[in-house]
């Protein structure tokens, strides 16, 4: 991939070394890499390793400068035409953030560090399409402060450079440089001299005389520069001169860290800078501006990782503590040095490595990158339906399994729910432009899955999605029916509507032979209509544990049989939820099963299901708490039998080999009861409570038989379901569509 990286600046401290190390491994892995920043003393090194170098003036939060650096960021994503744009720290991000909302690169930022969120600050930050976080830590900073969805999240790590940082480096050349005594101990400390990150520094300063007095002749090398440098460096000068020799050096910044690590006996710092302390085997003690841990050892990993060695929520360094800690330190005798030196290296070893640094962003990367094709989806989606949501999740999981060169826009009614749930990009269903838009940048509509094409809702939703399909047609983007349900289509004019769009679709596949059925009934004459399956037979369940966390939450007991009952409101239905009621009841008399109702919409099924439950004689228990397509099925896995209304609830339940009984408020459950042959317990409108219970009682008699069957018929689906994905791939790579260069 050709990656554009865009930061501040590339000067001494722990984002910018994790910044070219990340790059450097990159480009060694065969990627081609471009690094957009203020410059710095690493520009040299990145240039060396082959890395293009742009100076962009992203260093300041003011008005000019983020202007003219927006500007200049614009015409070099132009001449690169990166294939992912990776942005650290907040002003960069923020620029990136503002070109991608009309240049539509992908977009990925990387958090180092915590902001201020107050004010207008809060809005002065952008996080991509996805993020890279350092540490839990600061991935619990982003849920909380910014509402970053927890899957929009990777957490990575501080990769270090096992071969650059090594005990295996000469530390010579820099104690001469130095003028250091080399029979002399040496503390050595890396950071930016920066006011929010000199802490430490400072006080290393302010101990210098004393521990000069607890271990004579120590030596210390503070290597960074910053804002403060010059105030801190007149303090060192002043410590010199009253004790007379070099005790504190001040280096300023440098880019041969590796070598200034190598010369001291101890290391104090945090961060990244501690990380490779560690990585050449030497004892540090981790303290810097936003707390103090001490020398580290086996007891600090989990709390040091948990902060990624930064300190934060430990308390403050003290002079004292760290004089302390630097003196017991240094009198360390040499094997203690040698074993906790072993032990932090083979943390880096474990942990810490460039390679898995460089593996996760590109993962990263994949999440986000452009597709050979993209397609836009239509359907009743973003409505909280968990049977519609079903489809979506199948069908995006089916593309993504079947190729990784499809991306998916949905038309969607909560556009942030869509892409919160399944990290799909999502549109408003019915912003005109905002279709127009998504449809004229893609290479194919797929319309489906579910019911569409019918007008039992209403005329009115027939035609939105038959516009829809008239509006790619009008960018002459190819449609396919995806595994469509057609009808019941009642008015004449609706019908020809129908036919219409069916006949000049490119590609249509149905999910049932009813469907096929009713499309020859209009009048459809072509002959390749593919009767496939509900994309949901391929859609898998949540884990049986979490299926049984969700029995506990409705306190259903553990272990007892149940049937699993989905109803909805229907106009019309008259004294069915009290005929209903005496139906369960029998289940529960004559079977022992428990009665558990489940909400697939809940809005639309809670009514419904009130007045059945209030009706019946027998106990009964609700599942009423948010529940995924996925989390539905595992609770419908653990159930003996589903009594169901919605189709979906009967879809999951033969997805899960569960024995149905179906009730009919609509040809499509009829039709699907049908195609999978099982028994429907009769019309909700017309519902006779002694054939429903002689229905229960005839399945219930032969069960085994009908759970074999459907388990075989389940198979049987699930298998032909794949071909909705086959016959895409076969439409976009088949030459009808103009292939993204």
């Amino acid at each position: 991939m050709k990656i554009l990286m865009a930061t501040m600046g590339l000067d001494i401290g722990g984002a910018e070394t994790h910044i070219v190390e990340l790059a450097k491994e990159l480009k060694a892995e065969g990627h081609d890499i471009a690094i957009a920043s203020n410059g710095g003393v690493y520009v040299p090194e990145i240039k060396a390793a082959g890395i293009r170098h742009y100076s962009v003036p992203m260093h300041k939060r003011n008005v000019r400068y983020m202007l003219q650096a927006r500007k200049m960021l614009k015409r070099i994503i132009q001449k690169e035409q990166p294939d992912i744009v990776h942005a650290h720290a907040r002003i960069p991000a923020f620029l990136c953030g503002s070109l991608h909302a009309t240049m539509h690169f992908p977009f990925v930022t990387t958090a180092h560090w915590v902001f201020e969120t107050r004010g207008m600050l809060r809005y002065f930050t952008n996080w991509g399409q996805r993020t890279i976080a350092v540490s839990e830590d600061i991935k619990a900073y982003l849920m909380r402060e910014y509402g970053v969805p927890e899957e929009h999240i990777t957490v990575t790590v501080n990769g270090i450079d096992t071969h650059k940082f090594s005990p295996d480096i000469s530390r010579d050349r820099v104690i001469k440089e130095l003028g250091l005594d080399p029979e002399k101990p040496v503390i050595s400390y890396v950071s930016r001299m920066d006011e929010d990150r000199a802490l430490v520094a400072r006080q290393l300063v302010q101990i210098a005389q004393d521990l000069d007095r607890d271990v004579p002749g120590v030596q210390m090398i503070i290597t960074g520069g910053g804002n403060v440098f010059a105030e801190i460096k007149a303090q060192a000068d002043r410590v010199n001169a009253q004790l007379g020799r070099t005790c504190v050096v001040m280096t300023g910044p440098r880019t041969d860290i590796n070598e200034i690590v190598a010369a001291g006996d101890v290391f104090v710092g945090v961060s990244r800078s501690a990380l490779e302390a560690m990585s050449a085997a030497k004892p540090v003690i981790v303290a810097g501006n936003e707390g103090y841990q001490g020398l580290f050892g086996p007891d600090k990993l989990e709390e040091a990782q948990a902060g990624n060695f930064c300190c934060r929520g430990l308390p403050m360094s003290t002079p004292e503590r760290l004089r302390e800690d630097v003196r017991s330190a240094l009198t360390l005798s040499s094997e203690e040095k040698a074993k906790l030196g072993a032990y932090g290296r083979q943390v880096i070893f474990d942990f810490y490595s460039v390679r898995r640094m460089a593996g996760d962003c590109l993962s990263v990367y994949d999440q986000v990158r452009r597709r050979r094709y993209n397609v836009v989806m239509s359907g009743y989606y973003g409505f909280s339906n968990a049977g519609d949501d079903a489809i979506l999740q199948a069908i995006h999981e089916g593309i993504v399994a079947a190729s990784e060169n499809i991306s998916i826009t949905v038309l969607s009614n909560d556009p942030p729910l869509t892409k919160h749930l399944y990290g799909l990009n999502a549109v408003p269903r019915f912003r005109v432009w905002k279709v127009l838009g998504a449809l004229k940048r893609c290479d194919a509509l797929l319309s489906g899955g579910g019911s569409l094409l019918q007008d039992r809702t209403s005329t009115r939703s027939l035609l939105y999605y038959l516009s829809i399909i008239r509006m790619a047609e009008l960018f002459h983007k190819p449609v396919m029916l995806y595994a469509n349900g057609i009808g019941p289509v009642r008015k004449p004019a609706n019908r020809r509507r129908v036919k219409k769009a069916v006949e000049r679709a490119a590609l249509v596949t149905l999910r049932d032979r009813s469907s096929a059925k009713e499309l020859q009934e209009m009048g459809v004459t072509r002959q390749d209509l593919h009767v496939t399956a509900d994309p949901v037979f391929n859609l898998p369940p949540a884990p049986a544990e979490r299926g049984k966390e969700l029995l506990q939450a409705a306190q259903l007991p553990e272990g007892v049989p149940f049937a699993a009952v989905s109803v909805r409101d229907w106009p019309g239905t008259g004294e069915f939820p009290r005929k209903l009621a005496a139906m369960c009841d029998h289940l529960r008399k004559t079977y022992g099963l428990e009665i558990l109702f489940l909400l697939m919409q809940p809005e639309h099924d809670r009514n419904t299901t009130r007045q059945v439950r209030q009706a019946m004689e027998e106990p009964s228990y609700l599942l009423d708490v948010s529940c995924t397509p996925r989390e539905l099925m595992a609770v419908l896995g653990q159930a003996k039998l589903c009594v169901a209304m919605r189709l979906h609830t009967l879809i999951f339940a033969a997805r899960m080999a569960v024995p149905c009984i179906g009730l009919v408020y609509d040809p499509k459950v009829a039709s699907y009861l049908q195609e999978l042959e099982l028994p429907s317990a009769g019309n909700v409108e017309e519902f006779d409570q002694e054939k429903a219970i002689a229905c229960a009682d005839a399945l219930m008699a032969r069960y085994d038989e009908t759970l074999s069957h459907l388990e075989e018929k389940s198979r049987a689906l699930a298998q032909a379901a794949l071909q909705n994905e086959e016959l895409l791939l076969e439409l976009l790579e088949g030459g009808e569509i103009k292939k993204r260069s």
